[in-house]
């Protein structure tokens, strides 16, 4: 195996804006991906920097800002949101909060003059991420999607090698993201705030990064949906979605997600003359990139960033030179789309067909380049 690097990390890391030029947050929801990812993330970002939370449980919100250089002072419950329309050290909030929650936050933030980042997907159903999209346009707001894999080095080299001919003609892509749920009282299994299943969660990665890689919309979706009888964690939501999507270019990509399998997040890409591998291609540390052809194996070595700092301090870049985001709110807004005709077609058991879509990267604004570059 042969190996293709990039330069040391130190001779590519910018320093930071100092914290009060940084653009402020207020993360609303305090659970287990804001504690791990979120707020470390805050820490190494460059242009970014936690201003408040948010939570229903005030000591918890107490504590966590605490513990991140904020005062009392600095910690909210929902009931109090609005009132961080005076803060002037606040001018976006981070949604981390279960899906069917997204949109109503989202309305009372763009009226309080707050810009939106929301996590994936970006509404419990469709209706709620359209007027998401609505209400902040409204208001002269940005909206977010909180697509991390689109912000990533090994996302961009791999969009890169399939973008500039490197596979030769691409023919099939192959996706798996199944992770295991043991605890049927966790939120992602409940229809009243998941909004529905492994789809909305795990198979989104499938659905969003085939889409950013190949920058071209698919025209026919045809899939089916599969729950394990009598298991009481699949009561109100699906176990398992198998889809198959068909693009104008020839493409064809299957994918399977599920909540009821050992975690596996793969990604293999198929073209004329080598093939590309992403295994793992969705987690948050140690993803690897290989092309393979008849003669080598070559793996791509890349540097480890927060992907978390690299999303949120691409947001805060749009903020200050108001530009649209590369993953706005159109785009969850047309995997949303998508993955309606996705549950269609398993309903119905027949393939969708969908609106073709000629134009590049069609729901996407402006690419992360100059803030990514520097730091990738």
């Amino acid at each position: 195996m042969t190996h293709q690097n990039t330069p040391e990390r130190k001779d590519l890391q910018p320093l930071p804006k100092p914290k009060k030029e940084q653009v402020g947050y207020a993360v609303l929801g305090i659970g287990a991906l804001t504690i791990d990812e979120l707020l470390p993330a805050f820490a190494v970002g460059q242009r970014s920097k936690l201003a408040a939370v948010v939570s229903d449980d005030h000591e918890k919100a107490v504590a966590t800002a605490l513990a991140y250089g904020l005062t009392e002072a600095d910690a909210y419950d929902y009931d109090r949101f609005e009132e961080l329309q005076s803060r002037a050290d606040v001018h976006a909030v981070y949604i981390v909060l279960p899906n069917t929650l997204h949109r109503e936050y989202t309305e009372r933030a763009a009226k309080i003059g707050k810009h939106v980042l929301s996590e994936k997907p970006l509404a419990g159903n469709l209706e709620d991420a359209e007027a998401m999209v609505r209400v902040c346009a409204e208001h002269g707001v940005k909206l977010m999607t909180a697509y991390r894999c689109q912000y990533t080095p090994h996302h961009w080299r791999a969009r890169d090698l399939i973008q500039n001919g490197d596979l030769g003609r691409i023919k099939l892509i192959h996706s798996v993201n199944v992770q295991l749920e043991t605890d049927p009282d966790q939120w992602r299994l409940k229809d009243k705030l998941a909004g529905g299943g492994s789809l909305l969660d795990v198979g989104l990665y499938c659905l969003n990064t085939i889409r950013f890689l190949l920058a071209e919309e698919p025209s026919e979706v045809y899939a089916q949906t599969y729950s394990t009888p009598d298991d009481e964690r699949f009561k109100e939501v699906e176990e398992t979605v198998a889809w198959q999507m068909t693009f104008p270019s020839g493409v064809i990509a299957q994918c399977i997600c599920s909540y009821g399998a050992s975690h596996t997040r793969s990604l293999d890409v198929f073209g004329t003359d080598a093939r590309m591998t992403l295994d793992p291609a969705f987690d948050y540390t140690d993803l690897r990139l290989n092309v393979q052809t008849p003669e080598t194996v070559t793996e791509h070595l890349l540097p480890e960033m927060d992907q978390f700092a690299l999303e949120i301090d691409h947001f805060s870049a749009c903020i200050e030179e108001d530009r649209q985001p590369f993953t706005p709110g159109e785009e969850g807004l047309q995997d949303q789309k998508l993955m309606a005709a996705i549950y269609q077609s398993a309903r119905e058991g027949r393939p969708i067909k969908l609106e073709k879509m000629e134009k590049k990267d069609a729901f996407r604004g402006s690419p992360p380049n100059q803030d990514f570059a520097e730091r990738a």
